[in-house]
């Protein structure tokens, strides 16, 4: 997609205009990786794109001028994300069930707070999606370093084989002597606070909150995840997979516009593509010996 990108716009091929394509990726990086953390232990989360309008809603309305208590309501939301994975673990509750209806209380709480698009970014929050790094542009640094992190924490370290251990085979973690309590309730929390961060960068490039500016990160999370080479099964996830599949989905509307295709048609476009991308996957992985 981005050699089409660069062979129809070569101007393309230039930082400002890399920062372009990219610059929206951000947030859904995070997003994206927050979706991972959760299909990771074989759930699903439903209310990630809901949970991100809420927090550039708080963002919006209270980081300049009441910084201690947006911090206080960004711990509370993260601590609730914890609670309701380990309310899935403990009543044994289908994840899908309980998070739509965690979809809707982040929903509403956000529309309570925020009923219209509004409030106002940070200076510093704003001045820090705008910064222009050298060399490489800010999309791309914070692709990589999140790639990075992930791969470290996720594949590479001795506690991330636990923690996808724990989606792949809880009972055999359990009897290594770990509690699935604590683990659910750590990577929920982890999967909350990488929302959180998400919410602040839509926030600092958009410069206000809106409850219903992020509805399509859902499924474009899980879409990254299953591109990236994640799985449903629990235990199988790539973070560095998860971010390429999140700049191919960011990427999808540029090339789509580029060609001309019209808005309309757009959307079906993107899952064309997207249907395309995975069918590939499977047929190198039937062929993989």
């Amino acid at each position: 997609m981005l050699a089409v990108i660069l062979h129809i716009r070569p101007s393309a091929m230039s930082y400002f205009g890399f920062t372009l394509l990219f610059k929206l990726a951000t947030p859904l990086v995070f997003a994206a990786l927050s979706q991972m953390l959760v299909i990771m232990l074989g759930d699903i989360d439903l209310s990630n794109g809901s949970f991100v309008g809420l927090v550039t809603c708080v963002t919006a309305l209270y980081l300049s001028d009441a910084p201690g208590e947006a911090v206080l309501i960004y711990a509370l939301a993260i601590a609730a994300y914890a609670g309701f994975g380990l309310l899935i673990y403990v009543q044994r509750l289908p994840s899908i069930i309980v998070t739509l209806g965690m979809s809707f209380i982040w929903l509403g709480t956000a529309v309570i707070l925020l009923p219209a698009p509004g409030g106002a970014a940070p200076d510093w929050l704003h001045g820090f999606m705008n910064w222009k790094p050298p060399l490489v542009p800010l999309p791309i640094w914070i692709a990589a370093l999140a790639a990075g992190a992930g791969h470290l924490i996720v594949t590479r370290s001795s506690y991330g084989a636990v923690l996808r251990g724990a989606g792949a085979n809880p009972r055999a973690v359990e009897r290594a002597g770990w509690s699935l309590l604590g683990i659910r309730a750590a990577v929920y929390a982890a999967a909350g606070l990488l929302a959180v961060l998400s919410g602040l960068a839509l926030t600092g490039l958009t410069t206000s909150g809106d409850a219903n500016i992020a509805p399509a990160y859902t499924l474009l999370g899980v879409g990254a995840v299953i591109l990236g080479g994640g799985s449903f099964t629990g235990g199988m996830v790539s973070p560095v997979g998860t971010v390429v599949g999140t700049l191919t989905l960011s990427l999808a509307g540029s090339l789509l516009s580029f060609l001309q295709v019209p808005p309309t048609w757009q959307i079906g476009a993107q899952g064309v593509i997207l249907f395309l991308v995975l069918a590939g996957r499977v047929v190198v992985a039937e062929k993989t010996p």
